[in-house]
């Protein structure tokens, strides 16, 4: 969605395009904690984000705090919404963040309109609304709390263990209204964690994160995800991946192998041939078709995980869910790269839980965009 969009000044047609005039931006802001980059504190006209009709996403309604990433993982799918801003999909995505201050009073506003009917509103679907800015801007509370003080069902996906903070703000509002929330890791080799995501808590911790959510009584479902061909599709590791997610509770795994939109491929390109450049050919192949990868490479994927899933006990889920008629556990699609297979609701839908709680949906889940070697 173009920021200007959001503005409050959009309807001036004589300003310039991309990021907020003097009167959508409060002020840009370099602060000793995040050495490097730059906040961008603009106000917004909205906070829900209606999804197009034709997605296949499982939800209608988004909303992001926050525009770029700290967590600058060079494979982040979002990167190409940074250029709507007149910034690149590559450093800038990394260091420009855009922050939606006046977010929840808008939010409260929007949900009070006799035509807002509650409808299931995803978070983290474009950027981590528990990126580290958070810490610093406190906006997820008041979000939280706006949704379930109106009745309307949410659902968080996260890499962000800043999430454990608002664990008990969760479980309460999970009394009132469905809440689904989801853990993002898949890089479990610490330097391709430190090269690959270097602003990411580490595994352990995001795994210390899914057994606070599930401790508090809420489902956690772990999206696996990216899988990166050749990189961290191993048998040993995937082995070692979902021994972890089982050992941390989790309530449902989803797969999701790599995929490269534009702005992502290009930055992704860059990385891969500077650290693994053998690779360059194999991922030319896989990915000369589009974003995704070809159906082959997912069904040897889903084989690959399938007894590893039986292993570990993480597939007691997928029956569950056979017998109710649900999708089962395992490797999205083209197109559904985005959103849950898995334990976690498909479609949007909110399906009962333990102690009269529900659960709905998580989504899942990044030199300027050049060079392309895919």
């Amino acid at each position: 969605m173009r920021w200007e969009g959001q503005r409050l000044d959009a309807e001036d047609g004589t300003l310039l395009p991309g990021m907020p005039s003097a009167r959508g931006l409060l002020r840009s802001v370099q602060v000793p904690e995040f050495p490097g980059v730059t906040l961008h504190e603009v106000l917004a006209r909205s906070a829900l984000n209606e999804v197009p009709a034709d997605s296949r996403m499982p939800f209608r309604y988004t909303i992001n705090p926050y525009r770029g990433c700290l967590h600058q993982c060079v494979y982040c799918f979002s990167r190409s919404t940074h250029e709507w801003l007149d910034l690149d999909s590559g450093r800038d995505f990394d260091t420009q963040i855009v922050v939606k201050t006046n977010l929840v009073q808008v939010l409260r506003r929007e949900l009070a309109r006799p035509s807002w009917r509650r409808e299931h509103v995803a978070l983290g679907t474009n950027t981590d609304p528990y990126q580290r800015a958070e810490g610093r801007y406190r906006l997820m509370p008041g979000v939280i709390r706006a949704l379930a003080d109106s009745g309307t069902p949410l659902s968080v996906l996260t890499k962000g263990t800043l999430a454990r903070r608002d664990v008990p703000l969760l479980a309460e509002v999970a009394r009132d209204v469905p809440v689904g929330f989801g853990v993002s890791l898949a890089i479990w080799d610490d330097d391709l964690h430190a090269s690959l995501e270097p602003g990411v808590p580490s595994p352990r911790a995001r795994l210390d994160l899914v057994r606070a959510v599930t401790d508090a009584g809420l489902p956690c479902g772990v999206f696996l995800a990216p899988v990166l061909p050749g990189l961290t599709d191993r048998l040993a590791d995937l082995d070692a991946a979902l021994a972890a997610v089982a050992a941390a509770g989790a309530t449902g795994v989803t797969v999701v192998p790599l995929h490269l939109r534009p702005g992502a491929r290009e930055w992704f390109s860059a990385w891969l041939a500077r650290e693994h450049p053998a690779l360059v050919p194999r991922y030319r192949q896989l990915y000369r078709g589009g974003a995704y990868v070809p159906a082959d490479y997912r069904s040897w994927l889903t084989e690959r995980v399938g007894p590893l899933l039986r292993r570990h006990g993480l597939d007691r889920h997928a029956s569950a869910q056979a017998r109710a008629g649900q999708p089962p556990l395992g490797v999205p699609g083209d197109g559904e790269a985005a959103f849950p297979a898995g334990s976690l609701a498909p479609a949007g839908e909110v399906r009962p839980v333990q102690r009269g709680r529900r659960r709905a949906a998580p989504p899942p889940e990044g030199v300027p965009g050049q060079l392309s070697l895919l």
